[in-house]
């Protein structure tokens, strides 16, 4: 089974890396909300450039002068099914399996745009209307985090 990852990354301005586990490598989408349980919620989810495999452990502080630079950690992971459609079609339907994101959710791009899609939950046994997104990196986390180099940008 696959597995998918969300990264919370404080880069300018916050927001979640939510990343699939998809040929081979992570398909990722930048998420300005962060992802809900809360099966109303639809979430902004801008598609960029695939991540190795080995970025999906990946904690630290990117460095200023580097992509991305800030504090990055996970917030999320787990295993996930995908049940049905593609990234050409434009539609992904897939099962979560994390320790806060569980159940079925959808992914789609909007009709004209390229690279943006919705992050939606769908209504299942999981759904939670009273969800409140939590932001996982606190004072004490931060003290432990090294400065590095993500291995997206490490060249052979």
């Amino acid at each position: 089974m696959a597995y998918f990852v969300v990264h919370e990354h404080h880069a300018r301005r916050l927001h979640w890396d939510f990343r699939l586990e998809i040929d081979g490598v992570l398909k990722s989408w930048a998420v300005p909300k962060g992802p809900s349980m809360n099966q109303k919620d639809k979430r902004l989810a801008i598609m960029v450039e695939d991540h190795p495999l080995e970025y999906g452990t990946f904690e630290g502080i990117i460095p200023e002068g580097h992509y991305g630079a800030g504090p990055v950690v996970i917030w999320d992971s787990g295993k996930f099914e995908l049940l049905g459609g593609s990234i050409d079609e434009g539609k992904l339907d897939f099962e979560l399996k994390g320790k806060l994101l569980k159940g079925k959710f959808t992914l789609f791009r909007l009709k004209g745009k390229k690279d943006e899609w919705l992050l939606v939950k769908k209504k299942d046994q999981y759904a939670d209307e009273t969800f409140k997104l939590q932001v996982a990196l606190t004072e004490e986390k931060l003290k432990t985090l090294k400065e590095t180099v993500p291995p997206c940008e490490i060249k052979d």
